[in-house]
């Protein structure tokens, strides 16, 4: 993709961010403010590096760096740990905290990351339908879930307060809220290839190396 395509997200990132900065900051429902954040992580994280993304599952960018994400957790997946946290943005994405809530729902049952790649990877067939509960349910049902408590899990409280934890971790980064958003070691990157995600994750290896 070229560098002018990518501006243009970048810009457009920034802008959704500002609208829905004051939106974010509560959710559809009261939240238990005891709730800890998630802490989905895949790698085996040899060197110590730590990439995060804060991310919302009907956000088409978010949906445009998916398999960019994929080929750069399989490349350092010994290396680094990578850690999805949820950011869903309630003013422009409506069905964006039902799918984070069928990720957490599954997350009960093991199965986070099955679900996390199949609401990427179906992202258009459930962004803009008003039965997507019911289209998230057919993947619990793909995913071999007990779909019963998969239900209730989706409807809990736990998982609407899990989800909201994320998001107050995110509101104590300062950043503006847009997704994708990255933290690499705590720093914010945002890289839009995979060469721009492996430049700065082996600058910040060799930078862990030397310091140890």
């Amino acid at each position: 993709m070229s560098k002018t395509f990518w501006a243009a997200i970048a810009a457009i990132i920034v802008i959704f961010g500002g609208i829905v900065a004051l939106s974010n900051r509560h959710s559809n429902t009261a939240t238990n403010s005891n709730a800890k954040p998630t802490n989905h992580l895949f790698g085996e994280g040899t060197t110590g590096v730590k990439l995060v993304e804060y991310g919302d599952y009907q956000c088409p960018f978010c949906g445009q760096y998916y398999p960019i994400v994929e080929q750069v957790k399989e490349k350092y997946k010994t290396q680094v740990t990578f850690q999805f946290r949820n950011l869903p943005l309630l003013q422009v994405h409506q069905n964006a905290f039902a799918a984070a809530r069928a990720a957490e729902a599954a997350s009960l049952q093991g199965k986070f990351w099955e679900m996390y790649s199949l609401l990427y990877q179906n992202q258009q067939s459930w962004s803009s339908t008003t039965a997507a509960t019911s289209i998230f349910e057919q993947y619990a049902s793909q995913l071999k879930l007990n779909l019963d408590q998969y239900k209730k899990d989706f409807a809990s409280s736990q998982v609407n307060d899990t989800i909201n934890a994320d998001i107050a971790e995110f509101n104590k980064t300062k950043e503006t809220m847009s997704t994708p958003t990255f933290f690499l070691d705590g720093k914010k990157v945002q890289p839009t290839s995979v060469d721009e995600f492996s430049k700065l994750i082996d600058a910040e290896i060799a930078l862990k190396q030397k310091a140890s």
